[in-house]
């Protein structure tokens, strides 16, 4: 017998913090791309919030609502009712979470409620393609993307840097001197988790499998130097690492921002297929 949820009162509202395993891996498997963020979590370290560096609230039970709430807030099931309830919980809290990312359909309905609370967002990306490819890809691989040593850190954070302020707009640096992001940087390349091409001791290429699920790995944050652009090493070097995913029998993943059209067309060709929506609200 799993234990009693720990209840919070939200208004005239019941939230509780989840406490069953089996439930929560039923929702996480109905979805598993959908999902991947907080399954990889889930699958890592349990669903105890001192392990998980968050909570799963529910409503009505995990198989009907579902939302995990730590520095992201990602809600993964629940009717409006639901979501409303989940976005009054985020704002009884002491600070606003860094952001809102999931499905489209579930994020954009919280940030409607959180936005008159916690002001502007710094972006609203409310229209991202949901990709999935499961199995090797239609393109030519580059034999020349492999792991990042340890010892390639530094190189390699150039490039990451790089990219983040590229795509996020933020230099992660800013506030520690860069140590966290350094900091987790090294730990997906301790893990075997990042990828690139380098040419004379220079990353042309980056990807990571940012998130590994029992089911999926999603790619995150590929980039090409700008003097190597256009000459499809974004293509092979994503479809490398898809390649790499899809061996251990996972369904390789991402998500676009849909003015991406670069991006979006090398994605089709490396033979990623659209299968949903996700939206990302960008917060601090």
């Amino acid at each position: 017998m799993s234990a009693p949820p720990i209840m919070r009162l939200v208004g005239e509202r019941r939230v509780s913090v989840v406490r069953d395993a089996a439930a929560v891996w039923r929702v996480l498997e109905d979805d598993p791309v959908g999902s991947c963020m907080v399954a990889a979590r889930v699958a890592d370290h349990g669903i105890d919030p001192n392990s998980i560096g968050g909570e799963l609230w529910t409503r009505r039970g995990p198989d009907e609502s579902l939302c995990f709430a730590g520095a992201n807030l990602i809600p993964l099931r629940g009717a409006p009712v639901d979501l409303n309830a989940f976005a009054d919980e985020a704002m009884s809290g002491a600070r606003r979470c860094s952001s809102l990312v999931g499905r489209a359909h579930l994020v954009m309905p919280m940030w409607e409620r959180l936005e008159s609370a916690w002001g502007p967002a710094r972006d609203v990306r409310d229209d991202q393609p949901l990709m999935a490819l499961a199995r090797h890809p239609n393109c030519e691989i580059d034999v020349g993307v492999r792991q990042v040593r340890p010892d390639e850190l530094d190189a390699y954070l150039v490039a990451a840097v790089d990219m983040f302020i590229g795509e996020v707009g933020v230099d992660p640096r800013l506030g520690d001197g860069g140590r966290g992001y350094r900091r987790r940087v090294a730990s997906l390349i301790a893990a075997g988790r990042a990828w690139a091409r380098f040419e004379h001791g220079q990353v042309v290429f980056k990807a990571e499998v940012g998130s590994q699920s029992p089911g999926v790995g999603q790619i995150q944050g590929v980039w090409v130097h700008p003097e190597w652009r256009g000459q499809g090493i974004g293509t092979r070097g994503t479809a490398t690492v898809a390649a790499v995913i899809v061996a251990t029998g996972r369904v390789a993943s991402l998500y676009v921002n849909n003015f991406n059209t670069v991006a979006r067309a090398a994605y089709a060709r490396v033979g990623f297929a659209e299968v949903g929506t996700f939206a990302t609200v960008l917060l601090d």
